[in-house]
This record gives C-alpha cells, sequence and structure tokens, in this order.
C-alpha cells in the first residue's frame, strides 16, 4: 500500500493532539464498513456506506465534512521506507541510514528504523503534520520491512525487528489518543497489538502479482498464516480492529462477494480492491 504523497512537515516536539478521543475510534471499529482510497475526485456520496477511511495524507477529499458525518479518518504514513520524492527524503539519504530500493516500488528505499534520528523525526514531524490536516489517527505502512531485512542478513540488520515494535510504541507513548493501524508487520503483532486500534491484513486471501500484473489467489500456508495472526492480535487486544484488503477484479462480482463472505466469516471487517486504491469500489449486493 505503498503511496507517493507529500507532508508537510510540523515543529519537532509539536503536539498538537486531536479532541477525536482514541475510546471512540474503538467503539467504531468492530465490524465497521471501511475503504482505501488514495485519490481525491470521489463526491461526498461515495463515502456514505463506510464509517472508516484510509486516506491518502496529502491528496484526499476535503476531510471535516467527512468528519462530520461521523468517518473515522487515517492518514498514510510509511515508516519502513523512504521515496525520492518525499520533502524529508534528502534529509534522510543524509544521515546514511537508506539502503536498496524496494524491487516493486522503483524510487523507494529501506530505511534503518534503529536510527534514533528517523525515530525523532516520525514522532515529531511526520505524525503531527497528518494530525494537523485533520485525520483522528495515522496508518502505519511498510513496517513489515524491517523484519524483512533482519531474516535477510540477520548479522547486518540485528534489532530491527525489534525496532520497528519500538517505533510504534514511541508513537503511542507521545499520541495516546490517536488511532494507530498498523498494516502487516505480522512478526512484531504480539508486541504492537495492545497499543493499536487497528491492524489490517494486506493480500490476505487475494494479492497482487507485480511481475503477472494481475491478483492472484494466495497458497493456503500463507492465507492461514495471515489469519491466525490476526486472530492472535485480536485475543491480545479484545478491543482491536481486525481489518482486511484483498485485490480481486471487480468485474468478477462473485468473486469479489465470496472474499467479503470468507473475511466476515474469520471475524475481520474486509474491503476489496484494485491495487492502484486510486477508486472507491462498492461492495457487490449480497
Amino acid at each position: 500500500m505503498r503511496r507517493r504523497w507529500r507532508c508537510p512537515t510540523a515543529p519537532a516536539g509539536r503536539r498538537n493532539r486531536p479532541s477525536f478521543r482514541l475510546s471512540i475510534l474503538r467503539r467504531s471499529s468492530s465490524n465497521s464498513p471501511w475503504a482505501v482510497y488514495y485519490a481525491d475526485a470521489a463526491p461526498l456520496s461515495a463515502f456514505q456506506p463506510y464509517r472508516l477511511l484510509v486516506l491518502d495524507s496529502r491528496t484526499h477529499p476535503p476531510l471535516q465534512p467527512l468528519a462530520d458525518r461521523g468517518k473515522t479518518l487515517f492518514g498514510y504514513l510509511s515508516v519502513g521506507e523512504v521515496e525520492t520524492h518525499r520533502p524529508w527524503f534528502g534529509r534522510v539519504k543524509g544521515w546514511g541510514i537508506l539502503d536498496q530500493e524496494n524491487p516493486n516500488w522503483p524510487g523507494s528505499f529501506y530505511v534503518d528504523v534503529r536510527d534514533r534520528r528517523w525515530v525523532k523525526l516520525v514522532v515529531e514531524e511526520l505524525v503531527p503534520a497528518i494530525l494537523r490536516e485533520g485525520f483522528h489517527g495515522v496508518f502505519l505502512d511498510t513496517l513489515d520491512n524491517p523484519p524483512h531485512l533482519e531474516r535477510t542478513e540477520p548479522k547486518r540488520w540485528r534489532g530491527m525487528t525489534d525496532a520497528a515494535a519500538a517505533l510504534v510504541r514511541a508513537i503511542r507513548r507521545n499520541w495516546p489518543d490517536i488511532g494507530l493501524m498498523q498494516n502487516r508487520a505480522y512478526e512484531i503483532l504480539p508486541q504492537t497489538a495492545p497499543l493499536l486500534s487497528h491492524v489490517l491484513g494486506e493480500s490476505v486471501y487475494a494479492g497482487w502479482d507485480f511481475a503477472a500484473k494481475r491478483p492472484h489467489r494466495q497458497n493456503a500456508e500463507d492465507y492461514r498464516f495471515q489469519v491466525d495472526a490476526l486472530k492472535s492480535a485480536g485475543a491480545l487486544n479484545p478491543r482491536l480492529g481486525l481489518l482486511t484488503l484483498d485485490y480481486w477484479d471487480p468485474a468478477d462480482t462473485a468473486g469479489v462477494r465470496a472474499i467479503y463472505a470468507l473475511q466476515r466469516a474469520n471475524g475481520f471487517s474486509p474491503y476489496v480492491s484494485t491495487v492502484e486504491l486510486d477508486r472507491l469500489i462498492p461492495e457487490p449486493p449480497r
């Protein structure tokens, strides 16, 4: 779910907390219709079915009319990668903490989340900037990169998995009342689940094949692993909203309908879309 957006930064240490309380976020999380939308062209009426929205933090519809209609709004933030067009890319590159480019997302580079300067930037500048836009919470993407790097090169990247969990703890410690949604990063969920308002399983049943440029079903082992990880997180935090995002051809209404039914049977709040996430795709009638 890596998105290309820009977000103005805030003065270090500034913490303007939104009035939208975490308790309200949690009360609205269970089995709520929700969607991801990374554009700004949809009319206000298109959002009527949804109670929770993950939006691009720069290119998004006007937030106040959505909030006035009771929508819970999360702004996107990539914390495991930095893209070349980000206003902070040059600063982070100058620190020498960027590594290889993500092969699936050209121009996006893995970042060393162990570095205190990165943690400080996220907590004191990037998160507050999103909240000042009017979002109720932050959607944390690319947190599965640190565990991946540590698995592939254990000696070089020792401590990356724990550092990813520590980053979530730092955000929650500094922003106790906001919504926090973590995308995947199942390795750290045993540590972070109590800190989150929501967790998202992306590509649980159906993912995107970047080589073939089409959606595909996950194998049975991967599907079961993700379902079990999400349910385990829910057991650690009974108030945790458990969401799923699967990719499928919207023209295959029977297939889309089946994914919704499957994920609801698992106890999750599902959304099915295309990998671009630039349009709202309604759930087919049951």
